[in-house]
């Protein structure tokens, strides 16, 4: 099982910055003190310092080469400004932080290139994967702070294929498949095969997956191909679903076949 992305590393780098510029113009003018729909132990605060966290984690991985995992105390600057209202000194300090942050990780980034050794947590070991992980973090995490501001949410459509990809891809690595079954449901078996169809994708993007559960761990393929269920709507919502952002019985979307099937695979696959 490999890692793979679509886009560049350089465009990885850009893409990073743009998330985190978007995922900033909704913490600025929204409600610091709002509860997250999609994470309701956090407050839109402490999303926002979730996500300058993880950036500048990520960032110090790269730039020290780290052959492990670096704990919290090790990262400069890790927890970002405390007590982050809704206005004022601490909303402007958590939106400095949050763009010093990125600029930081991008920089690493950029100097390390897509090869450098660098720990992580799967079996892609270095740099590049940084790189597509911070992008598609910042893209899921911009949905969350834009749910709770209320306010609309688009990705462009490589990059949201991308960030669909790379789910279908984490769910097949053999820790994470491990960890996925300790949750004592059996999900593999005869028959159960998902299709998800984005409606909207502009042609050659090929946003089609098929999902198969019949063997004897996860697989997927982009394909156009009949399945016991499917799941069909815009990218942007799509994605979504998949990442649990949005009910799969959101009128956005279309779910065709055994929805039961499908429901049972966003509970047993969930990330969070």
């Amino acid at each position: 099982m490999t890692l793979q992305g679509s886009l560049s590393h350089e465009e990885y780098c850009a893409q990073l910055l743009a998330e985190t510029d978007a995922f900033r113009a909704i913490v600025r003018t929204a409600d610091l003190s709002a509860t997250v729909p999609t994470c309701p132990d956090w407050t839109l605060a402490d999303l926002a310092r979730h996500v300058g966290g993880a950036h500048r984690w990520a960032g110090t991985l790269v730039a020290t080469r780290a052959t492990e995992s670096v704990g919290p105390a090790d990262v400069p600057e890790g927890a970002g400004p405390q007590g982050a209202g809704p206005g004022g000194e601490d909303a402007a300090a958590l939106d400095a932080w949050l763009a010093a942050g990125a600029e930081r990780t991008v920089a690493a980034l950029r100097e390390a290139g897509p090869d450098a050794e660098v720990w992580s947590w799967t079996t892609a070991r270095n740099s590049g994967f940084w790189a597509r992980r911070m992008t598609h973090e910042t893209v899921v995490h911009r949905a969350d702070a834009a749910l709770t501001a209320g306010v609309p949410f688009e990705v462009p459509a490589p990059v949201a294929a991308d960030c669909l990809e790379e789910w279908l891809q984490i769910g097949e690595l053999p820790m994470v498949v491990a960890r996925f079954a300790e949750r004592g449901t059996t999900l593999l078996g005869p028959g159960r095969t998902i299709h998800v169809h984005a409606t909207d994708a502009p042609p050659g993007l090929d946003a089609e997956w098929l999902l198969d559960l019949t063997g004897e761990a996860p697989a997927h393929r982009r394909t156009h191909e009949k399945a016991a269920v499917a799941l069909r709507g815009p990218l942007t919502d799509v994605l979504q679903v998949l990442y649990r952002r949005l009910p799969a019985d959101s009128d956005r979307v279309e779910v065709l076949g055994e929805r039961a099937l499908l429901d049972q695979w966003l509970e047993w696959a969930s990330f969070g």
